[in-house]
């Protein structure tokens, strides 16, 4: 019974912060949301991960190879924050003399070195996840994911999650959304 209610407390985590640190204003739109800071970031971040492993429940076995995993986890995510960061700084500087090409190979470059960072990933996760039975592989893939999307309201209700919160029936796409 503590354990499910460990998980419900971890899965909740993941989303009601989401939801209601970023509901907006009563007439603001949402140029005026505040920023995300490093802190609200980390803090986000140690949540996920202690739901990740929450969720697992992970045998004693599985704990000692926890550690390894927990520091990719943690190195995506640092890099991921030197990413966006990196990306703020230029933003102002693309709006006033927009180059596509430095664009197109930023984009590239971003592309690689989160490519790279899966990469790693992948394999700090194979020794752990070799070790998980079938339902704790199940709820591996789905934290995982749960755990790998943005933060921050820019992101909320858009992408192929979009009105899926807890206890939200899908939504189905405008047919305006498939005209181009």
């Amino acid at each position: 019974m503590k354990k499910h209610l460990l998980l419900t407390a971890a899965i909740l985590s993941l989303s009601l912060p989401i939801s209601t640190a970023f509901a907006e204003p009563p007439g603001r739109g949402p140029e005026h949301h505040r920023a995300f800071s490093a802190a609200d970031a980390a803090a986000f971040t140690n949540a996920r991960i202690a739901a990740l492993k929450a969720g697992l429940e992970l045998t004693p076995a599985q704990e000692k190879l926890w550690p390894a995993f927990e520091a990719t986890l943690r190195d995506n995510a640092k890099a991921r924050a030197a990413r966006l960061g990196e990306w703020r700084e230029k933003k102002e500087e693309a709006r006033e003399k927009p180059d596509v090409l430095a664009m197109l190979r930023a984009g590239g470059k971003a592309l690689a070195e989160r490519g790279a960072e899966l990469e790693k990933l992948a394999d700090a996760a194979k020794p752990l996840y070799d070790t998980l039975d079938e339902a704790q592989k199940r709820r591996f893939g789905v934290l995982l994911h749960m755990m790998r999307q943005p933060l921050g309201p820019r992101h909320m209700g858009r992408g192929p999650h979009r009105g899926m919160g807890m206890g939200a029936a899908p939504q189905q796409d405008d047919e305006s959304d498939d005209k181009d």
